[in-house]
């Protein structure tokens, strides 16, 4: 994979509380990093047609690892200001060098 695909920022976002400096737990989203990323859309190819398993999926993105970041499905992808949520996570080539994480778009409800 070269840089030059890579052309995205993405940010990856922890929704779970964490303690501030006075030890008292705060909200919100916390950006966790900002990797540079391959993105590839859902469509109707051979490729996408043969992930079943990822029928919820719509979004495909490369990136090179980040150390010492465990990325989880319990993230949340923020491109573009659209948020995204992860579906499956996977270590190409098994040297974990790059990760390929599917996602799906989330939308916010109104209840």
């Amino acid at each position: 994979m070269s840089l030059g695909k890579m052309n995205r920022t993405i940010d990856l976002i922890s929704s779970e509380p964490v303690k501030d400096a006075e030890g008292f737990a705060v909200k919100g989203d916390h950006v966790v990093a900002s990797v540079r990323a391959y993105k590839e859309e859902r469509r109707g190819d051979v490729k996408w047609a043969n992930m079943a398993a990822f029928s919820t999926a719509t979004v495909l993105y490369r990136f090179r690892t980040v150390p010492g970041l465990e990325i989880t499905t319990a993230l949340t992808i923020s491109d573009a200001g659209e948020r995204l949520g992860i579906v499956s996570v996977d270590h190409t080539k098994g040297r974990g060098m790059y990760v390929e994480l599917y996602a799906e778009s989330r939308e916010g409800t109104v209840r």
